[in-house]
């Protein structure tokens, strides 16, 4: 496992070498990149080491979903050269060479494939800080589950990579949490149970402004309350402030606890993530969309302005302030721009 987990990070290191109401939460969000203060001792281990992972990983561009597709059709070649290479014994000199050389075209491939969607596994990831698991041991186990996306997918269905992959990621994050981030270990389709009442949960929290019941919840997934009752007590892991912690008992659980107020480790990753992809949307615009924008949703300043202000600092009518807007969000929306920011509001 240390082997392999040295492995994803190096993929890491080496790329260096190589809709209204959405933009609305996102700007909420990127509020966390200004403002984050000095993480605390106690939050979580290696900050830095959490910076210095984002800075490599956003190095590698975003992937279109014809390069999804140019890509994968180049790990398919690479495995049936590999295939050919292995079992056929009447191969020429030059037959060898041209099927090796195809296998490093799909190895390459691969890799990059990997390295340009390591963004979303921390964006997944940080979701289940808080679960058992440090956040750089789920964005590996996080890596573990994109490698096997990149092994399965199949672009002729027609689906785009991340989300065909974000399965293969939650999966893999979620049964480390299972296997090793409990004292009292769950089954791991307990486990899984647990993180999709949680997900549905949350959502509904959103939308009904309050805690939903666990008949609600029912509702949602379409399953029997008691189930849902069940696997909310299951979720349950209390344990007491006082236990004591260290070789001589001279602290307590309770001193280690982090301050609600300061966001966590997982919180200020997906911030940097956001910032990231945020400014690769903002670039599809034109000069002008990209002002409105930034305006209207307060993105340099945090102060957000009414069509009127917007009208009056760029010299334009309210009504011609808006049609621009609404054909900036248009692109802003579209596939191959919004994919990626819609992952931060799942």
């Amino acid at each position: 496992m240390l082997k392999r987990k040295k492995m994803l990070w190096g993929m890491a290191d080496s790329a260096e070498e190589e809709h209204e109401s959405d933009l609305e939460r996102l700007a909420d969000v990127d509020e966390l990149a200004n403002d984050a203060p000095e993480q605390p001792k106690h939050a979580e281990p290696t900050p830095d080491a959490v910076q210095h992972y984002l800075q490599e990983i956003g190095r590698v561009s975003l992937l279109t979903a014809n390069e999804e597709v140019e890509l994968s059709e180049r790990i398919e070649r690479g495995d049936e050269a590999e295939e050919r290479l292995a079992t056929e014994d009447q191969l020429s000199g030059t037959q060898r060479r041209n099927l090796e050389h195809e296998v490093e075209r799909g190895n390459d491939a691969r890799r990059h494939l990997i390295q340009a969607n390591l963004r979303l596994v921390v964006s997944i990831a940080k979701k289940y800080v808080g679960r058992g698991l440090s956040l750089l041991d789920l964005i590996q186990e996080g890596n573990i589950g994109l490698m096997r996306a990149v092994e399965k997918f199949d672009h002729r269905k027609g689906n785009r990579f991340s989300t065909y992959a974000t399965w293969w990621i939650r999966q893999a994050v979620t049964r480390s949490i299972a296997e090793q981030g409990r004292t009292i270990r769950l089954p791991v389709h307990m486990s899984e149970s647990v993180s999709q009442v949680k997900r549905t949960s949350e959502r509904l929290s959103q939308s009904l402004e309050r805690q939903p019941s666990a008949e609600e919840i029912a509702i949602a997934l379409g399953q029997p309350t008691e189930r849902i009752e069940r696997v909310l007590e299951a979720a349950r892991r209390p344990v007491s402030l006082e236990t004591p912690v260290g070789d001589e008992g001279e602290h307590t659980l309770g001193d280690f606890l982090p301050d609600d107020d300061l966001p966590t480790p997982g919180d200020f990753a997906s911030a940097q993530l956001l910032r990231q992809d945020l400014c690769a949307a903002l670039d599809h615009l034109n000069e002008r969309e990209r002002r409105i924008i930034d305006l209207r949703y307060g993105l340099l300043d945090g102060r957000r302005r009414t069509l009127e202000e917007v009208g009056r600092t760029l010299g334009m009518t309210r009504e011609r302030a808006r049609q621009i807007e609404a054909e900036a969000l248009r692109r802003l929306r579209s596939p191959d721009v919004g994919q990626h920011l819609r992952d931060y509001l799942e």
